[in-house]
This record gives C-alpha cells, structure tokens and sequence, in this order.
C-alpha cells in the first residue's frame, strides 16, 4: 500500500486577507498591475547586474541620469517610455517586447471618446 503525504504550507493571516481582497475586481486589478511593474523592475535590475554594470554605469551609456535607472528599477514607478526602454534593453544586450492582448470578459470595444450623437437640425421657417 502506497501513502502520498502532500504537505501544504499552512494558510496565514495575510494569505486569507489576500484571498478574500482579490474578490474585489478594483483590487484585483491594482494588484495585476502592481506585478507587472515589479517585472518590469526585477528584469531591469537583475539584466543590469548580469551585465556587470552599476545604475550610473548603465546611465553613462544610455545616456541618461542614475536616477532614471533607479526609478526605471523601482516597483513603483510607471513613467516607463517606451523610447527610453528600447534603449537600456539595447545597452544590456536584450531586446524589448510588449504585448497587448483584448480583454476576454469585455464584450464591446473600449474607446477613447464617447459615442457621437448625431441628429438633424430642423430649420425654423420664416
């Protein structure tokens, strides 16, 4: 007779907080996003060390600031260019890819503007 144990971490405090938090589709949301921006952040971070190079280093031959490296490094920054991205990704040897892919649960196209309203004018006669 075989026995399988599995062992499961046991659930904490924030583990249950989190669950019940993620119910919220505002919450949720933020929370996708927030670990998009951690990605972002870790891949800079983690190509910039494999590369050997400091944040001034980088900045040096990307030719900006080591502050802009910080910043493009941190979680929490989103000012992120598209530009300056293909650029660093350049300098570490890497290549840049966004994807943008539609919303499954979104039935009808999102767009920037409002639907028009389109009526005749009636002309008043003299």
């Amino acid at each position: 007779m075989v026995v399988k144990v599995s062992i499961m971490k046991p659930r904490t405090n924030f583990d249950l907080y989190l669950e019940k938090q993620l119910k919220d589709p505002d919450f949720a949301e933020r929370f996708k996003k927030a670990g998009e921006a951690w990605d972002v952040a870790l891949k800079l971070a983690s190509l910039r060390k494999a590369s050997g190079l400091s944040q001034k280093e980088l900045a040096k031959q990307v030719g900006t600031s080591q502050q802009q490296i910080s910043r493009l490094e941190s979680p929490s920054y989103e000012g992120h260019s598209l530009s300056m991205l293909r650029r660093v990704a350049e300098v570490l040897g890497a290549t840049l890819s966004v994807e943008i892919q539609p919303n499954r649960h979104r039935k009808h196209p999102v767009v920037a503007e409002p639907k028009a309203i389109y009526g005749v004018k009636k002309k008043k006669i003299a």
